[in-house]
């Protein structure tokens, strides 16, 4: 089997996922063109110069839906011969993108292929596509269905994690993005958000807020205590599907779940004699790549269940991983994984998270990638894992090697 390698990996910065956020005049296709223009300038392709873009994105209604990857190619300058297609795994779409980038150059599918995703969470709200899984009643009563933040107090809950436990993660999931900014760690994989007339619209992740204590969290309260006790009462399904509970505990709130952004990411992918056609040096190799299917109402779990999967697919082992990036889509999971594997906090998301910096759904897997490569580039690390839970019970991770 050809071995796959990333040659390159680009990410705009995470603005705020709402309507005044810095990035909502700047739409999904427009801001996924402008990952795709800077992966051709930075690697001089041109031409047919990749086999396809793989690009996830999650709600794919409006201006995101109708293959939003095939449009993004033909804003770009990408040239139109090279075509376009649209994945949606949830959180982890461009993860999955990147994944099936990879599997189909180590088949001998194409040389060369970008990978990412984006998701303009301030332009296309979250849940405005539906989905039979929330709505159709049939489905919900089936999986013992709770929106994704009940299921995370479901984890804290079952797991005993407690309010205080969960903010200290997202107390240090700030710090370290902050250090990680002032630094300029982000800076080899960031491009600059420029307008129609190149003035400079965003050059820096906006969601960090590096003055956030526990004193600060502490006073706020929590995001799904209401919707879990009031009717139609997400508390009482929890409680039938994991009767070992006596009440679901309550401890995420808006500063320890990630925030709702906008942003894209690509990745380039290609073989061996991609690399040496446009004189590129590949920066990591794709070691392996694994997704599994877990409880679709706990449904965060994933992380944990998808890495003991792949660490039995590679004969690993735990301590083989010098570095890891767990999304941080809420607290219960990170913790949750590095209780489940006692794994050293110095090694999970070093430079912070969601929780500080956003989670562009779509995009969120392709970001915590090249975030993994730079970090392991910086710290001369050789092995990193990237990971995330995803909606309806799935996990995906990703396990790469230094070249």
């Amino acid at each position: 089997m050809t071995d796959a390698y990333i040659y390159d990996s680009v990410r705009s910065p995470r603005g705020k996922g709402k309507t005044d956020g810095t990035l909502n005049e700047v739409s999904a296709v427009r801001l996924s063109a402008l990952a795709l223009n800077e992966l051709k300038e930075r690697n001089n392709l041109d031409g047919h110069a990749v086999e396809d873009v793989i690009w996830g994105n999650v709600t794919q209604v409006g201006e995101q839906g109708a293959c939003l990857a095939r449009s993004a190619v033909l804003y770009s300058d990408l040239d139109e011969s090279i075509p376009g297609v649209s994945v949606n795994r949830f959180c982890s779409s461009a993860l999955e993108a990147v994944n099936m980038a990879a599997g189909q150059v180590r088949g001998g599918m194409g040389d060369g292929y970008i990978a990412g995703g984006v998701e303009s969470m301030s332009r296309v709200p979250m849940g405005s596509d539906g989905g039979a899984i929330a709505t159709d009643p049939t489905l919900a009563m089936k999986t013992y269905f709770v929106p994704q933040g009940i299921s995370a107090d479901i984890i804290a809950t079952k797991y005993g994690f407690s309010r205080d436990e969960c903010d200290a993660l997202a107390v240090e999931s700030q710090k370290r993005a902050a250090r990680a900014q002032s630094e300029g760690r982000f800076d080899r994989s960031v491009f600059v958000v420029r307008d129609q007339n190149g003035l400079t619209i965003l050059d820096r992740d906006e969601l960090i807020r590096e003055n956030t204590t526990m004193q600060t969290l502490g006073a706020l309260r929590p995001s799904f205590k209401d919707m879990g006790e009031v009717m139609p009462g997400f508390d009482t399904v929890a409680l039938m599907k994991y009767p070992e509970m006596e009440a679901v505990n309550h401890v995420h709130h808006a500063g320890n779940s990630s925030g709702l952004a906008d942003g894209a990411a690509a990745i380039l992918v290609g073989n061996k004699e991609f690399g040496e056609r446009y004189g590129l040096k590949p920066r990591a190799k794709f070691r392996h790549m694994s997704k599994i299917g877990t409880d679709p109402t706990i449904m965060l779990t994933g992380p944990v269940t998808v890495t003991e999967k792949i660490l039995k697919e590679t004969g690993m082992s735990f301590s083989d991983i010098d570095l890891m990036e767990v999304n941080e889509a809420f607290a219960s999971v990170v913790l949750r994984f590095m209780t489940h594997f006692d794994a050293d906090p110095d090694k999970v998301n070093v430079n912070g998270g969601a929780i500080a910096m956003g989670h562009p759904l779509g995009a969120t897997g392709a970001v915590i990638l090249g975030t993994l490569l730079d970090e392991m580039e910086r710290a001369d690390k050789e092995v990193g894992l990237t990971t995330l839970c995803i909606g309806s019970g799935m996990g995906v991770a990703t396990i790469i090697e230094r070249v």
